[in-house]
């Protein structure tokens, strides 16, 4: 039984090492978390906190949870080496107003702009960004231009739900959170710690 396992995991070991070698491009790249799953927020903080660890510098813009009382964002904007913005409204279904929403969106645009042309931010998160090319407050090909002209070595994070093709087809990595089942369907609170 042993001499079974350990050659399995020498094949194993070797198909690992070959994709290693095979994989020499350095540079930044584009991470697409979707899907109507639970976690795509939380994956990307793990992310920025693993850039922050390592001792580079990172930015987040929180595009819908402008004015929820969001657990992450009272850790994360302790933490040094971050820089963090948010936009200034909530839920769009909750405000009701596109000339609002546009407008808070508006306000934090060029500040994530200047992340995504600084080349002293390794990663930047963009959460909740599909939702403002949802409801029409940002245009795909501003965006797409943003990306494609970051510096090199930046990583981009982008989360919400219905990233559209282009987006997808643009990332290095696109994962899609599936649900499964969701406490809140089955009619359990949400609560602070767990949904933000």
């Amino acid at each position: 039984m042993t001499d079974k396992h350990q050659q399995k995991m020498q094949r194993h070991k070797e198909k690992v090492d070959a994709a290693i070698a095979r994989a020499q491009e350095e540079r930044g790249v584009i991470i697409v978390l979707t899907g109507a799953g639970k976690g795509k927020s939380s994956s990307g903080f793990g992310t920025l906190i693993r850039t922050l660890g390592h001792g580079y510098r990172a930015g987040l813009v929180q595009f819908i949870k402008g004015t929820w009382d969001c657990g992450e964002s009272k850790i994360l904007a302790q933490l040094d080496g971050l820089q963090h913005e948010v936009m200034g409204s909530g839920f769009t279904w909750e405000t009701q107003d596109q000339q609002q929403d546009q407008a808070a969106f508006d306000a934090v645009w060029p500040k994530t702009l200047a992340m995504l042309q600084d080349p002293e931010l390794r990663t930047v998160m963009l959460d909740e960004i599909t939702y403002m090319l949802a409801y029409k407050l940002l245009d795909w090909p501003q965006l797409e231009q943003a990306l494609l002209q970051r510096p090199a070595h930046q990583n981009v994070i982008l989360t919400g739900r219905g990233a559209p093709k282009a987006l997808r087809d643009l990332a290095d990595t696109v994962t899609e959170m599936k649900m499964e089942k969701h406490a809140f369907k089955a009619g359990i609170k949400a609560q602070a710690g767990i949904e933000w």
